[in-house]
């Protein structure tokens, strides 16, 4: 039976002196508080503090003080904390959960998967941070009488701006490499999604990080962002490619590194040999997981005509069984999007698209039966580019599928976008389905999965293509993105330039020899 939202139970773990406490560390005495609010329900939780610029000039001045004893502290010091704090953090994957539902409204399968991203970031940089921040000597210029450090310092206080749709996943997952770096962090959560980050810093400081470093302000974009960039020495930014832009261009004034992973217009491609069964499934994911509220979920479906209509029809009828309702057990297959306003977004580009000549195979309407911001899992066909929905990001639990006649064509079709976040390839000839992984312009390319294969490999550095981002996370990078490089050099005598009374054109000669037999000797 759907339950209507005056039937829902709000988890146990949720009290009203819970979620005091957790807002209790943003700093907001300057401005009137947000009303944040369960979005199963559109009932108030808390009110969350919003901060002022001075408040979020303060907040990194109290974490650069404490940032200065954190990077003085050892390595193996600064891993230890979170080698207890892993523990902590599966321990309470739960309460965490419960946290993610209440503000986001996504079904459990998905918030208790979100609980597991940083938990796997500890474990793949617990592994590599020691190496990748360990000074690394080299040789110099004159073998034998220079050599060269490479030292890895970290960059000060980074400031993270984090999305609303993976609240707990980015914005303490992007924190951790930093910290283990021996930076400082100000976090900015959306106001609409900030309590399950702050449950993360609470948890992290159990395990003994120290009180001031991981700061978190909250407030809207325009109020807190420019502060936030004015006083950071880096900025890590997940959202949209028009926020971004504007991030970027403030961070370059400051001359200060961002790292932006922004939107996209994820591309699907089904090859003539695809196990359709399990081509299907990762369809329903891949366009309604998480309500279609991932940076990498699919928007676009390119299927081969001698497949078109077996696809469709199987993909239809997943599509209808969907139980698609608010719950906070493991029931529902899908839940609801964050916001009425992103629910009135997608529907302005589902009824856009319906207007220019697209057909709603099936779903297409909000659902205010189930909740305020509930929207039908929707699949269209006929969608062209002079649509919105068509060339735009919806960011919700819609899909169009397209047909092709050839490779190229699916390829061509596959790369028409100013995005390059992910992609997925589907083909039982895995030798086949790579060389079209190749030639798609992405930043993350997943055969036979639709995203988590990509995002899950921690070793591997995970960006975007053209419009949809600058730098990565993930890999070596991920962590080194976050330090300065000194680079110490040593010369041992002073051999270099002519001697004393030397003809140079002799020194030259001697010098450009040295050249040839250096290289002769691999010696550089």
């Amino acid at each position: 039976m759907t339950l209507t939202p005056l039937e829902l139970t709000r988890p146990a773990t949720v009290t009203d002196a819970f979620l005091s406490r957790l807002v209790a560390r943003v700093p907001g005495q300057d401005r009137a508080p947000w009303p944040l609010t369960e979005v199963y329900t559109g009932e108030v939780l808390v009110e969350l503090p919003q901060s002022s610029p001075d408040e979020v000039a303060r907040a990194f001045a109290v974490s650069r003080a404490a940032q200065r004893k954190w990077a003085a502290t050892s390595v193996r010091d600064r891993l230890a904390v979170f080698k207890r704090a892993h523990t902590i953090f599966v321990d309470n994957a739960r309460t965490v959960a419960d946290l993610i539902q209440v503000e986001s409204g996504k079904n459990r399968r998905m918030a208790i998967e979100e609980t597991c991203d940083p938990p796997m970031v500890m474990s793949h940089y617990l592994k590599r941070a020691a190496r990748l921040l360990a000074p690394k000597r080299r040789g110099g210029p004159v073998p034998m009488l220079s050599n060269s450090t490479e030292i890895r310092q970290p960059k000060g206080v980074v400031g993270i701006i984090a999305p609303w749709n993976f609240p707990y996943a980015t914005g303490i997952s992007d924190a951790l490499p930093a910290l283990m770096a021996g930076n400082g962090v100000v976090l900015k959560p959306d106001n609409k999604t900030a309590l399950s980050p702050l449950y993360g810093v609470q948890m992290l400081e159990e395990a003994g990080l120290p009180e001031g470093l991981f700061q978190v302000v909250c407030g809207e974009g325009p109020d807190v962002g420019p502060s936030l960039i004015d006083h950071a020495n880096y900025v890590m930014f997940t959202g949209s490619t028009a926020t971004g832009k504007v991030i970027g261009e403030r961070a370059g004034r400051n001359l200060i590194g961002c790292c932006l992973e922004l939107g996209g217009k994820n591309p699907m491609i089904v090859l003539d040999d695809a196990d359709m069964a399990e081509t299907v499934q990762g369809a329903v994911f891949g366009a309604f997981g998480n309500t279609g509220q991932i940076c990498m979920h699919i928007e676009r479906i390119y299927l081969p005509e001698s497949r078109y209509d077996e696809f469709k029809s199987a993909f239809l009828a997943k599509a209808k069984a969907l139980d698609v309702r608010a719950a906070y057990d493991f029931g529902p297959d899908m839940g609801s999007l964050v916001s009425v306003d992103q629910m009135q977004r997608v529907k302005s580009h589902v009824d856009d698209a319906v207007a220019k000549g697209a057909t709603v195979l099936c779903g297409g309407k909000p659902r205010p039966d189930l909740g305020p911001a509930f929207f039908e899992p929707t699949i269209l066909e006929g969608v062209t580019q002079d649509m919105v929905c068509g060339v735009t990001e919806t960011f919700g639990p819609v899909v169009a599928l397209h047909k092709y006649r050839t490779i190229d064509e699916a390829v061509a079709l596959a790369n028409d976008t100013e995005y390059g976040l992910n992609a997925s390839v589907w083909g039982r000839d895995v030798a086949a389905a790579r060389l079209v992984a190749a030639r798609i312009e992405s930043g993350n390319v997943n055969i036979n999965d639709i995203l988590a294969t990509a995002f899950a490999a921690k070793g591997t550095p995970s960006g975007g293509f053209k419009k949809s981002g600058v730098g990565v996370r993930h890999g070596d990078q991920g962590l080194l993105k976050y330090t300065e490089v000194q680079n110490m050099a040593v010369l041992k005598k002073q051999v270099m330039g002519a001697k004393p009374g030397q003809d140079y054109e002799k020194y030259i000669k001697g010098m450009l020899s040295s050249l040839k037999m250096m290289r002769r000797l691999r010696i550089r």
